[in-house]
């Protein structure tokens, strides 16, 4: 785009999000910083992105004749995916009128655990964990003596852990197969893909950047997991060197540059020793780079609103770790918060994001604490202290 318009105008340049979660919310925000009009769109009303948009639509996002209508009668010029629960094969049918981010091939791939690890392991030859496709509970037993214990089953699509388990043993097969039947999005609930467990020494997320002058790499997100949801996340020092690192950033531009257009991407990889194993890849911000909201000049967020609208991308490490800590509360409610003013009080680097969740039913992340330290172990304990000052409540 070589023109931006003015919000509410016949010359707007007008972006549509599929999905308004937390992540949604501050794209919406970069990208009105940028001048761009924006539509949120979710499957329920109030979600976070909607509160800050210029206007929203509740719709089944996997019904295709509700998706399709409401791009005819918005007519943005760019949509960007944010969650998997989507009809992507609605998106590709207007590409000639509209740029869908990254591409809708990109789109399609990567909303299907099966899509995307086809491309990385079969056709681009990635290193990966050993895996099968399973459409039942006898497949999947078959699959998990086939690959070795410890298994690892997820919906081939779902996030955020849902439906995902780590199986010991044989005896814990139909837990983790009913499981993974609940945690499905789309049509395909019942396809799961079963991994062999990868004994890693830690798991990254490379944030990368594709834009209109090539490809940034972000410095390495590390993460750790409970259940197959972020429980942290963190980067080291700015500067420090790891000997990996190359090949991660190989693995990490095969993969979008197969995916091709512009935006960032999560891309999460597995490192033992200096091997690098591909494991999945997020075509938009990822819920563990939240941590760049302290850690540099520019977020994740940011630079995704710059890339998509073809602008130029920079980023600039701040001195020292930075960390993220999420907020997490089970229940049912309305969430309200107590103890802000103590978690701020924790060091003079500490940021809170409230998402704005209309309503918890189940376990969700309602908010999230960051801080900035020394080094990566300072910045974790400051960040965990402040989350541990917030209380939430249920009403």
């Amino acid at each position: 785009m070589t023109t931006l318009g003015t919000p509410l105008s016949p010359a707007a340049t007008k972006a549509l999000l599929l999905g308004s979660g937390e992540l949604g919310k501050e794209v919406v925000i970069e990208l009105q910083r940028l001048g761009v009009e924006t539509i949120a769109v979710d499957r329920y009303a109030d979600a976070p992105a909607m509160q800050v948009a210029h206007r929203s639509h509740v719709i089944d996002m996997q019904d295709p004749v509700a998706l399709r209508a409401l791009l005819e009668s918005e007519a943005p010029d760019l949509v960007i995916p944010e969650i998997e629960a989507i009809a992507t094969e609605v998106l590709a049918d207007f590409e000639d009128r509209l740029r869908v981010v990254p591409t809708a091939r990109a789109t399609v791939l990567t909303m299907n655990r099966e899509g995307i690890r086809r491309l990385a392991a079969e056709e681009l030859g990635l290193a990966a964990s050993p895996y099968a496709f399973v459409e039942t509970f006898a497949e999947f037993a078959e699959a998990a003596d086939k690959l070795g214990w410890p298994v690892v089953i997820k919906p081939v699509m779902s996030s955020s852990g849902k439906g995902q388990s780590l199986v010991r043993t044989a005896a814990d097969l139909g837990a983790a197969w009913e499981f993974a039947q609940t945690g499905g999005r789309g049509s395909q609930t019942t396809r799961c893909i079963v991994e062999g467990f990868i004994d890693f020494d830690t798991e990254i997320t490379l944030l990368t950047v594709r834009h209109v002058d090539g490809t940034l790499f972000l410095d390495p997100v590390f993460h750790r997991q409970v259940d197959g949801d972020y429980a942290e996340s963190w980067q080291e020092s700015a500067g420090t060197e790891w000997p990996w690192l190359p090949a991660a950033q190989e693995c990490a531009r095969a993969v979008t540059d197969a995916l091709g257009g512009w935006g960032l991407f999560g891309v999460e990889l597995f490192i033992r020793g200096d091997e690098v194993i591909f494991s999945e890849v997020s075509p938009r911000p990822h819920d563990t780079g939240l941590v760049t909201l302290v850690s540099q000049d520019i977020s994740e967020f940011g630079l995704h609103a710059r890339a998509v609208l073809g602008l130029p991308v920079a980023v600039t490490r701040w001195p020292g770790g930075a960390a993220s800590w999420p907020v997490k509360v089970h229940g049912s409610g309305v969430p309200s918060f107590a103890g802000v003013p103590a978690a701020y009080e924790v060091d003079p680097s500490v940021q809170v994001r409230l998402f704005g969740k209309p309503r918890v039913d189940g376990e969700r992340r309602v908010a999230v604490t960051m801080a900035r330290g020394a080094d990566a172990d300072a910045a974790r304990a400051l960040a965990k202290a402040a989350a541990d000052a917030i209380t939430v409540a249920l009403a």
